[in-house]
Order: structure tokens, then C-alpha cells, then sequence
């Protein structure tokens, strides 16, 4: 019983180190749009001046879900 609680400890933490792995490369994926896709998101948001600026930039998903987060929060 000792043992299959240790693999199955083991697992569990293979998992883990997996998925928190593959999170951090999905968050941290350099921004590929080009010029034209950007300018065009920009002018999306041209009524909130700072939004439409923070379009022009390169950002990662993480750079974008804080950005959301602290729009929310103001």
C-alpha cells in the first residue's frame, strides 16, 4: 500500500510539473502579429487612447491577461 501511494504521489507531481510547464510556455509566447494586425487592433480601441497605444506594443498572452485584469479592477 506504501508503495502505490508513493507512485501515485509521483504521478501527481509529474502532472503538475507538466501542466504548470505547458501554462508557462503558452503565457510566455512571443506576440506574432504583424504591423497591419496591430495598427488595426489599435484603432479598435482609438476611444481609450492608453488601450489603443498598449496594441502597438509586443506582448506576451501573460502582458495581455494583466492588462485585462487591471482594466477590470479600474
Amino acid at each position: 500500500m506504501n508503495n502505490s501511494s508513493t507512485i501515485r504521489n509521483l504521478m501527481i507531481a509529474i502532472v503538475a510539473v507538466l501542466v504548470i510547464g505547458f501554462g508557462y510556455m503558452v503565457m510566455n509566447q512571443p506576440d506574432n502579429r504583424s504591423v497591419g494586425q496591430k495598427i488595426s487592433d489599435a484603432a479598435d480601441e482609438l476611444p481609450n487612447m492608453d488601450k489603443a497605444g498598449r496594441q502597438l506594443e509586443d506582448r506576451t498572452p501573460a502582458d495581455k491577461i494583466g492588462d485585462a485584469v487591471k482594466d477590470a479592477t479600474h
